[in-house]
């Protein structure tokens, strides 16, 4: 009559850590690394100390809960640099680094601050600018890139990029879309003066995210 229980207590302790890693990208992914572990558990639906027994420390609980995103980042990483066309590559790794990072601020802030103490996120963002440098380089020879362009450009994008989560939750993912389009275009080699009609056009913009109420558009 005794045998189950150490299986039901197997599956328990597994819905109990589904339920803690769903909440914490929840809970992080809106409110940032600083929210405290004990808005995870009551998210969760679980003590303190059935987190604390899967995740020791924070730091457990922060890579844990991001490693769907991280494994998402290597696979631009990889895509952008097997691009045959090294400006394609480079333009999809800005967009789809911005999409991750619109998704969750939690994400966001662990990847640019390679949250403390955390090497796998030191290494992910090591890993993308160290593709971002190889993929300007090759960009930059085939006169697509501005040639002023340096990989601290990227790291001051994804830094006012952290601005669109303070936006509704619902216009982020349009929001990052249209930023990282502008910042595209910014990146983009200028035609020389009398280039002609060969001379590649402006790229059309995503949609515009609506962020003011109707009361305050003027319209």
């Amino acid at each position: 009559m005794t045998a189950p229980l150490p299986h039901l207590a197997r599956s328990d302790a597994r819905d109990n850590r589904t339920r803690i890693l769903e909440a914490a990208r929840a809970v992080f992914g809106e409110e940032g690394l600083s929210a405290p572990v004990r808005a995870v558990a009551r998210r969760a639906g679980v003590g303190p100390a059935t987190l604390y027994r899967h995740f020791p420390t924070k730091r457990d609980l922060v890579t844990a809960a991001f490693a769907d995103q991280r494994r998402a980042c290597r696979t631009v990483v990889h895509d952008a640099l097997a691009d045959a066309d090294p400006w394609h590559g480079f333009r999809d790794l800005v967009e789809r680094i911005c999409e991750l990072h619109a998704h969750s601020r939690g994400f966001a802030d662990a990847f640019m601050t390679a949250y403390p103490g955390t090497m796998d996120f030191a290494a992910d963002r090591e890993r993308t600018l160290r593709a971002v440098a190889e993929l300007a380089r090759r960009a930059q020879e085939a006169g697509r890139l501005r040639p002023g362009f340096v990989v601290d450009d990227l790291v001051l994008m994804l830094l006012a990029h952290r601005g669109v989560q303070d936006v509704p939750r619902a216009a982020r993912p349009a929001a990052s879309r249209r930023f990282a389009a502008y910042v595209i275009e910014a990146f983009r080699a200028v035609p020389e003066p009398g280039a002609g009609a060969g001379a590649e056009a402006h790229a059309p913009l995503p949609p515009a995210p609506r962020l003011r109420s109707p009361e305050g558009s003027g319209t």
